[in-house]
């Protein structure tokens, strides 16, 4: 499909079918906000043994057995790695000015050290161009999970040396593209990576272990700061930030000991990440929860915290809790309310928790610029049967989380754009292809793309703060 093909309604800004009461003070954003979409490499890219690169801990992991649903692989995902000028003209139809994509490791430097791919490098430095060309400015993350299989031969991200290959990689990207690209992440959820991949095992690499996983954790923010040393030296301008998804965290009753889990859980997957980045050391209550030793070296806190030009929120859900004493680390359990709106994911619907983050980034870390990077929902789309897909849940949970943003630039919360998870349908990881996240629908059988109802009011929107 090209974009001549691809259809935008108008649509009116304001209360949607949904909920009535949503409406977006669209002149509260800045007037250069940033209005864009976000993807990741191994999610969208396929061609997963084409032109040198090699593979990742996730094309391991989804020949685990039992690991994907559906047994599902990204081997060809949304193919994005031979119709990127075709997605691109997806971007320009909606009306964005930013993309968010993430660059693959193993497609750049193969074995995770040593030779650099060129072929890996030159796909990227078309698609750099190609996003100029169209008006859209690019967001590149660096590390968006896809370890090079090679280096988890070594032993991973619990290892020191992992830290250290990825501000190598880090750099040569960033000389490779640092003349056209201002904008980068480091890394994308690296709660992820760590406790999801090293603790819950329910990603890759799949293990359970508290000790490897807090180790990855440390290593990963290392990386991070040893990155953010090897962009700026190759590319002086460059604005650097972290990426981390962050939950409000409330207990699920007024007992101290639910007060106490909810305590725990906001160290988990909020301060655990954002402390070392800002200059704070690591969470000494969570240091005590895990009890693990940091494999610390002197001056590595002050390499964590290297100075952030942005910060990256990517919010899905709030999380309610209670003490789960018996349980792993954090000994705190999240449970569901009845009655509340939840998502394909079976994620709690509550968009007044991403204003509340917003605020709690500007006022109790001091954030200079915040981006919204990543704010998406997965339902249960149906293709109708002239070719479209109706999602009006997708829609109105767009409107309210758009409207959330808004109040928050309202109170004096310095955001400066936002990102819609996803452009596209993708590969969910676990969740295969099952679970669809975006604004344009992928029929996985002939890569069509169809932009959504979700998808033009997007456009809608930003037409309309673009004409006040």
């Amino acid at each position: 499909m090209t974009l001549s093909e691809t259809r935008f309604e108008t649509a009116a800004i304001g209360p949607t079918a949904l909920d009535p009461a949503v409406a977006i003070d669209l002149a509260a954003l800045p007037r250069e906000f940033a209005w864009g979409t976000a993807t990741s490499a191994y999610q969208i890219e396929g061609a997963v043994a084409e032109d040198g690169r090699a593979p990742s801990i996730w094309d391991t992991f989804t020949r685990t057995p039992g690991a994907i649903d559906g047994g599902h692989t990204g081997d060809t995902a949304c193919d994005h790695y031979h119709r990127w000028r075709e997605d691109i003209g997806l971007m320009r139809g909606l009306g964005t000015n930013a993309y968010r994509l993430s660059v693959a490791w193993p497609r750049v430097v193969p074995g995770g050290d040593g030779p650099v791919n060129a072929k890996g490098l030159d796909f990227y430095d078309q698609l750099i161009d190609g996003l100029l060309a169209a008006g859209i400015e690019p967001s590149v993350t660096l590390y968006h999970w896809d370890l090079p299989q090679a280096l988890q031969d070594r032993g991973g991200w619990p290892e020191r040396a992992t830290a250290e290959h990825f501000a190598s990689y880090a750099g040569v990207v960033a000389e490779r593209l640092g003349d056209r690209v201002t904008q980068w992440a480091t890394l994308n959820e690296p709660l992820c990576s760590a406790w999801i991949g090293h603790l819950e095992g329910r990603m890759a690499p799949g293990w359970t272990d508290l000790t490897a996983a807090v180790r990855a954790s440390y290593h990963l923010l290392l990386g991070h700061g040893l990155a953010a040393q090897a962009i700026r030296a190759a590319a002086p301008g460059a604005q650097i930030g972290i990426v981390n998804n962050l939950s409000t965290v409330e207990p699920a009753s007024d007992s101290e000991s639910d007060r106490a889990a909810a305590r725990r859980m906001d160290g988990h997957v909020n301060r655990w990440w954002l402390d070392p980045v800002h200059g704070r050391g690591f969470p000494a209550d969570m240091l005590e929860v895990y009890g693990v030793d940091l494999p610390e070296q002197p001056g590595d806190l002050d390499t964590i915290a290297a100075p952030l030009d942005w910060i990256g929120l990517n919010y899905y859900f709030p999380q309610i809790v209670a003490a789960d004493p018996h349980g792993p680390a954090p000994h705190a359990r999240m449970i569901d309310r009845p009655g509340v709106p939840r998502t394909a994911m079976d994620w709690e619907v509550d968009a007044g928790g991403l204003e509340t983050l917003i605020m709690r980034l500007t006022e109790e870390y001091g954030a200079r610029r915040i981006l919204i990077t990543e704010n998406g929902s997965s339902y249960a789309d149906t293709v109708s049967a002239d070719g479209s897909v109706h999602d009006p849940e997708r829609t109105a949970y767009l409107s309210a989380h758009l409207a959330a943003c808004a109040r928050a630039a309202r109170r004096g919360a310095p955001l400066a754009g936002y990102y819609a998870w996803s452009l596209l349908d993708n590969f969910e990881w676990a969740y295969g292809y099952d679970k669809r996240f975006g604004l344009v629908h992928v029929d996985y059988d002939t890569q069509r793309r169809t932009v959504k109802t979700s998808g033009r009011h997007y456009a809608d929107v930003i037409a309309a703060h673009r004409a006040l």
